[in-house]
């Protein structure tokens, strides 16, 4: 049987524990992430630029967390022990989410919470490409988005289930994902198991010289991360454009539900063809899919358009979002894994900054069609540029 066709139980154990492990965190992530736009803008009163700049921080924070994480994982060649760090922290913060009265102990609680995701995040990508043979790093990494985007769909549709039981009473409904969040902590303590090291790779720590050694191929995936993070925003922006357009308080979870939907369903298929064709038809396929939805979701005057538009944003994920990390995985040397990693997120955490607080501002001072237009307009430039690029590698499975 050949590599493309190889099937997911052929993946490693750890691999099904890790996608599981992000399942439960997921699950306890976006039942928040799901309620805490409108929480913020009907609760507690904010602006669409303080959204913005909390989502836009939060977010950046995880990204850049990264770049010390992946180092520090590289260094102590110990991946699972800062992957239950970065978990755990996630874990405890949960409840600071129901607690907070201000939009500042909001920030707080998600600057936190991110700063776990960012220790996770470097050393778990790494560790899935270090359990995992190079032809089937596709498939490992979409099926462990998929399974993450499993729960990140779980989780509103949760908050939607608790919503209803409690009467919209949001603060209620936060409390519960705290216990999702512990279950995760107890898969990865138990079911991960971290490769044995040779006495070689743990000789030295690694040393911010050695990043000359990751090649322009690398660069070249860095930058198309930076790309499509500046193509998009923070979804909490979708989330107000549904219940502006009359979707219901208890029903607004129900916008990561469908949007993380299409990604799951998506995010384990494109990781098998991208093993089989490469990644650069998938990586235009979602520049298109995301050029779609913002154009629904700027334009859309009922929720139809609007729900359409965020399955196209959940599909230009799904395309996406565990190709780029595949790509990572295959063009760093094995020794720099989690550095490289770590340095991708430093960069298209910066770009997830800029892109939230920019729609918040234009939200807030032109009006929303203005945020999706803007994201339109530089998905469209970004294709181009990707189309004028030289295919190169074309054929080989990672090209991009």
């Amino acid at each position: 049987m050949s590599a493309g066709t190889t099937p997911r139980s052929r993946l490693p154990g750890t691999v099904w524990a890790l996608g599981f492990t992000s399942l439960f965190m997921d699950i306890s992530s976006e039942l928040i992430h799901g309620l805490l736009p409108l929480f913020l803008m009907v609760s507690l009163g904010a602006s669409a630029t303080a959204l913005g700049i909390v989502e836009g921080i939060a977010e950046a924070t995880a990204y850049i967390t990264r770049v010390f994480s992946g180092w520090l994982s590289d260094t102590l060649q110990r991946r699972k022990a800062l992957a239950v760090v970065g978990y755990g922290l996630a874990a405890v913060t949960k409840p600071l989410f129901p607690l907070a009265n201000a939009v500042w102990l909001v920030l707080v609680a998600r600057f936190i919470d991110r700063i776990g995701k960012g220790i996770r995040g470097a050393p778990r990508d790494a560790l899935v490409a270090d359990v995992t043979p190079e032809h089937h790093r596709g498939a490992a990494f979409g099926l462990r988005q998929s399974l993450d985007t499993v729960g990140a769909t779980v989780g509103p549709l949760l908050a939607i289930l608790l919503m209803y039981l409690y009467n919209d009473d949001i603060r209620t409904v936060l409390w519960f994902a705290v216990i999702p969040a512990a279950i995760a902590v107890v898969v990865l303590l138990v079911g991960v198991k971290e490769p044995p090291r040779v006495p070689e790779a743990k000789r030295a720590p690694i040393k911010f010289a050695e990043v000359k050694h990751l090649g322009r191929f690398y660069w070249l995936v860095v930058a198309a991360g930076v790309v499509f993070t500046l193509a998009r925003f923070s979804e909490a922006f979708l989330v107000i454009r549904a219940h502006d357009q009359g979707l219901a308080l208890a029903l607004a979870p129900g916008v990561i539900a469908v949007m993380s939907l299409v990604f799951a369903a998506s995010a384990y298929p494109a990781g098998r063809l991208q093993d089989r064709f490469g990644a650069r038809p998938l990586l235009l396929a979602g520049l298109v899919a995301l050029i779609a939805a913002d154009l629904l979701l700027g334009f859309g005057e009922t929720l139809l358009p609007i729900f359409l538009g965020i399955g196209l944003w959940g599909l230009h994920m799904g395309l996406t979002q565990g190709v780029l990390a595949a790509l990572v995985a295959e063009t760093a040397p094995s020794r720099l894994r989690g550095t490289a990693f770590g340095l991708f997120g430093l960069a298209t955490g910066l770009a997830a900054l800029v892109a939230s607080v920019v729609a918040g501002v234009l939200w807030e001072v032109v009006g929303p069609a203005a945020t999706f237009l803007a994201g339109a307009v530089f998905a469209g430039l970004a294709l181009i540029a990707f189309v004028a690029i030289p295919g190169g590698r074309a054929a080989s499975p990672g090209a991009i």
